[in-house]
């Protein structure tokens, strides 16, 4: 019976003890939880980078200086310090459990001037000419003073002040 109880609780420790030291290979940061691919679950929009929009880029023109497309753009995402002409400008969202969406634009400069444009969205004149320029009215309306509480009790009992 002394034998039994002893190997029973050798062979639970041993148990115990070889499931602790073994570990999964990949970091922290890379498990993720069985729950998180749930469509119930909620995940945050995440933006990251330069947004890049086809407006932005059909106003892109060769031989416009480095001021006039970081103006028209944004500064760069990345700059390179050992090629000095070239900006990167990535954008990428991920938007709950669907993929991630990236952008990635690279111009080329020479001389100060912008000669080469590579990336996912290309400028194209037709669809820059085709967009109808937009006019935006915003209506503000007229400002009212908020009353306080003393000009608002006299208001209530028929005391109110004559402006």
């Amino acid at each position: 019976m002394r034998k039994i109880l002893t190997f029973s609780i050798l062979g639970s420790l041993l148990i115990i003890v070889a499931s602790g030291c073994s570990r999964d290979k990949r970091p922290d940061e890379y498990r993720s939880s069985m729950l998180e691919n749930l469509p119930f679950v909620y995940k945050m929009t995440v933006q990251q980078g330069n947004i890049i929009t086809e407006e932005m880029i059909d106003q892109l023109q060769p031989g416009m200086t480095r001021r006039q497309v970081q103006y028209l753009l944004g500064t760069p995402l990345l700059t390179d310090f050992f090629h000095n002409d070239r900006w990167d400008y990535t954008y990428t969202i991920k938007r709950g459990h669907q993929p991630m969406e990236i952008r990635y634009l690279t111009l080329y400069f020479a001389e100060d001037s912008l000669v080469r444009i590579e990336g996912d969205i290309k400028p194209d004149p037709i669809r820059a000419q085709s967009r109808e320029p937009r006019e935006i009215l915003v209506k503000v309306p007229d400002h009212e003073g908020r009353k306080g509480l003393v000009e608002r009790s006299l208001k209530a009992v028929g005391l109110e002040p004559k402006e």
